[in-house]
């Protein structure tokens, strides 16, 4: 064989830089795009922010011819206004410190500010430091809490502690008094096996003559799964009781915490920031960009103007720094068109949900967005992903809106979100006596044109958190 040249004809799409850095602006969530904006600004010198540009309009030279901003007639340059010489900077220049002096009152303690919150861990640990404890006891102490999981629920038996000890000296007994001793720090009822023991620790520390205390422990102990279905004729006969001790003890146990370490060390609250808001005016519902999420840029036209003088690096500089500038406020700009396009499309075929509720969904997928509004499938879900919505309902993830179609009696289709809205409606307003089973569910579907079968409302009802009919039955 021979080698030989060929030309051929063809088509190829190639992911330009600018391209690249589009796509990947898109699928950035509000805080991931703030943050690489604040980065760009601060690693491009000739992109600014428009609240950050020095002078006004009217303080420009009227006679300048190259565009640039005359800084020096928007400085007061009058002799009589020099600064003395004792004059201080901390008096000219507004500072975000607080004074010194100021009122922390309204603030809470300065201790407290930007504190991190205190782990489940470290509380059980400043326990153990004021608890007197031996050598080898806080030893089976450190494993011991190591142990729990973040609801102060025990993850290994005593067993495997001491196994993991890999200490001969040291016996099951010792280990089961250490676990005695913790079981009595806060909060109470950690270090508990499983729900059992944790409820029974928290009634055990409560005060002896707390009314229904012993009753509480004795369905506790013997009759802690039939709380759930409570037939208080049953259970009152089998303790040898009337009904009313046993509804007033039940109500004690619902009391009680069944995570009690999850009260300890709550993660920091992370507030969603909508991307785009839906308003209704004058009838119809207007979608607009959430003008927070992304501060308006522009090119610094002093800096811009290098690139026509000085030297042939600082030329080079300034035209690479010039057309990454644009090229970022390019793509900024496409990502906000990109997604007006989709949230309005998204409004336009969902309005029903916006005037009466999850009931109104419709069917909607990538598919159908992507073919109104002219995109590619993949476009429109970059979109939607990590992008919430703001309307009068609340905020919701685009992603929301999208859900499978179930068909109804009349032929038509109907959205998974809107079945699950009925399945919802149905069991808040079932007789807690006789709880709708799910194939009653079916039934009750039916009935309104919604073609569901059972094992589909069973996968919609754990979706929702919702118990079987067995769980939810009420006798009282």
């Amino acid at each position: 064989m021979k080698p030989t040249l060929q030309l051929k004809l063809g088509q190829s799409l190639t992911l330009t830089p600018q391209l690249q850095q589009a796509i990947k602006l898109l699928q950035m969530s509000t805080l991931d795009l703030q943050q690489t904006i604040q980065e760009t600004l601060d690693a491009n010198p000739l992109l600014e922010r428009e609240e950050d540009y020095i002078g006004d309009v009217e303080s420009q030279d009227e006679d300048a011819t190259d565009g640039t901003v005359d800084l020096v007639s928007a400085v007061d340059t009058n002799p009589e206004s020099e600064l003395a010489v004792d004059t201080r900077w901390e008096d000219l220049i507004p500072s975000s410190a607080p004074p010194v002096g100021a009122d922390f009152a309204d603030d809470g303690p300065f201790g407290e500010r930007d504190a991190v919150p205190e782990s489940l861990r470290d509380h059980l640990l400043w326990q153990l430091n004021l608890t007197r404890f031996s050598d080898s006891d806080r030893t089976i102490a450190l494993n011991l809490i190591d142990a729990i999981d973040e609801n102060g629920r025990l993850t290994q038996s005593p067993e495997d502690i001491l196994a993991g000890l890999d200490d001969d000296e040291i016996e099951i007994e010792e280990v089961l008094a250490v676990l005695h001793r913790l079981q009595h720090f806060e909060p109470t009822g950690v270090f508990a096996v499983d729900l059992r023991e944790c409820l029974l620790l928290q009634l055990r520390q409560m005060s002896a003559d707390a009314p229904h205390r012993e009753l509480a422990g004795a369905l506790v102990s013997r009759h802690l799964d039939q709380l759930t279905s409570f037939n208080a004729k049953q259970l009152a006969r089998r303790l040898r009781t009337d009904e009313e001790s046993i509804v007033s003890a039940r109500e004690l146990i619902r009391s009680l915490d069944p995570y009690p370490g999850a009260s300890i060390g709550e993660d920091d609250t992370q507030y969603v920031i909508p991307d785009v808001f839906v308003k209704r005016s004058e009838g119809y519902w207007r979608v607009e960009l959430n003008p927070d999420i992304a501060p308006k840029l522009r090119i610094n036209e002093g800096y811009a103007s290098l690139s026509k003088a000085g030297s042939d690096q600082d030329k080079s500089f300034v035209k690479d720094n010039l057309q990454e500038a644009r090229w970022f406020m390019r793509s900024l700009l496409s990502r906000n068109e990109t997604l007006l396009k989709v949230a309005g499309k998204i409004v336009e075929l969902q309005r029903g949900f916006l005037e009466h509720g999850d009931v109104a969904m419709k069917p909607l997928v990538l598919s159908d967005i992507a073919e109104a509004v002219g995109l590619h499938e993949s476009t429109v879900s970059r979109a939607t992903t990590q992008k919430y919505m703001h309307t009068p309902r609340g905020v919701y993830e685009l992603k929301y809106f999208f859900s499978a179609h179930v068909a109804t009696a009349e032929g038509g289709e109907c959205s998974s979100t809107a079945i699950k809205a009925h399945i919802k409606s149905l069991i808040n307003s079932e007789d807690a006596r006789k709880p709708l089973s799910d194939s009653k569910l079916c039934n009750k579907l039916e009935e309104k044109g919604l073609i569901v079968a059972r094992r589909t409302v069973a996968k919609y009802r754990e979706q929702l958190h919702i118990p079987p009919s067995n769980e939810r039955k009420r006798l009282i």
